[in-house]
């Protein structure tokens, strides 16, 4: 078991590097989407035009040699347009008419949900069935999705003018929500380097299916203690407002917390984290690393939170530090602060 650990971390380590061949910085997207795919989980990517959100998904899709599909949401998008439809035909040599199945795009291992947010519920609705239960059933009947399968989707938060936010329901189906910002300056200038010259990174997949369903099974068998599994439990029950454990920061600032969904997403990826790293077991610092984008999603702001500009990622850390086992370490003092996420809130309400 050691020995296969390590082999694929050194697969993943090289698939990384790749994926960096093309991609200037953005280090922790590209992890997180990577433990995302060996907990065969789905990502929501949020950030401004331009970032690269749609080729960090396309290029991770090309190097693992997976069948990619895109789909532009608009608002005139149709389920349909999404799950496939059932038409009416003639086939066989008696021309007798028959009903017959279209398969849409979301019958494919990668889905990229581009702009997600810009098409109505109905239509948002369509991939539910899909995300949950990897199946579309369609004139009464179910068909299966073939494994692995992940659904990729952007969200755009500037334009807010005839957009469709998701449903909890359905963000609840998303394993990490990953925030992807600016690059740093060096991060930058690399970057104008690369794309305003003649450079063109040419990929070779690195991994095949059957490859990226053994690492996913690989993923599972990663040992985490009892402790751990109690541990990260009682992180999720405290970020619940109604909860004896909850600290009173959070009664204040939280409408809503994670639900028992938000610790099957923790302890999965924190093995397919420590996986990553090329660890047989799971240490705290994976449950530490992947805990944001675990539960920003899925924490409900108070009104009296978002009046003050309190971010999710702000609550999470001090929930971490609440915590009575002494396991967190932050790197530095943590303020309050309106930073990414704070600015798009407060672009929505004026």
């Amino acid at each position: 078991m050691p020995s296969e650990i390590a082999e694929l971390a050194g697969v993943f380590d090289k698939l990384r590097a790749a994926v960096h061949q093309r991609i200037v910085g953005q280090q922790a997207i590209v992890e997180e989407i990577l433990t995302a795919i060996l907990s065969e989980g789905h990502c929501l990517i949020i950030g401004v035009p331009g970032l690269g959100k749609t080729l960090i998904v396309s290029t991770i899709a090309e190097l693992l040699s997976l069948q990619f599909k895109r789909i532009q949401f608009t608002p005139d998008l149709m389920p349909s347009d999404i799950t496939g439809a059932t038409i009416i035909s003639e086939g066989g040599e008696s021309r007798e008419r028959g009903f017959q199945f279209l398969k849409g795009p979301i019958f494919a291992n990668v889905v990229l949900a581009d702009e997600i947010n810009r098409t109505p519920p109905k239509t948002q609705a369509a991939l539910m069935e899909a995300m949950e239960e990897r199946q579309v059933t369609a004139g009464g009947h179910r068909h299966a999705l073939d494994r692995p399968f992940f659904v990729l989707a952007t969200q755009n938060p500037i334009e807010l003018e005839g957009t469709y936010p998701l449903p909890v329901s359905q963000t609840d189906r998303f394993l990490f929500n990953c925030l992807i910002d600016y690059p740093e300056s060096q991060e930058e200038f690399r970057l104008l380097q690369l794309t305003t010259s003649s450079y063109r990174a040419d990929l070779s997949p690195l991994v095949d299916r059957e490859a990226l369903l053994r690492a996913i099974a690989a993923a599972r068998k990663i040992d985490i203690s009892d402790r751990l599994i109690d541990y990260a439990s009682r992180i999720v029950r405290a970020s619940r407002p109604g909860d004896p454990s909850a600290p009173g920061f959070i009664k204040e600032w939280l409408a809503w917390g994670g639900g028992p969904r938000t610790v099957q997403s923790l302890i999965v990826g924190s093995k397919s984290h420590a996986l990553l790293r090329g660890s047989p077991k799971v240490e705290p610092e994976d449950i530490h690393r992947i805990l944001a984008p675990t539960l920003r999603h899925r924490l409900i702001l108070s009104y009296h939170a978002e009046a003050e500009g309190i971010e999710p990622d702000f609550v999470v850390r001090r929930l971490l530090e609440s915590m009575p086992d002494g396991l967190y370490r932050p790197p530095a003092p943590v303020e309050p602060r309106k930073g990414l996420v704070a600015r798009w809130r407060a672009r929505a309400a004026r």
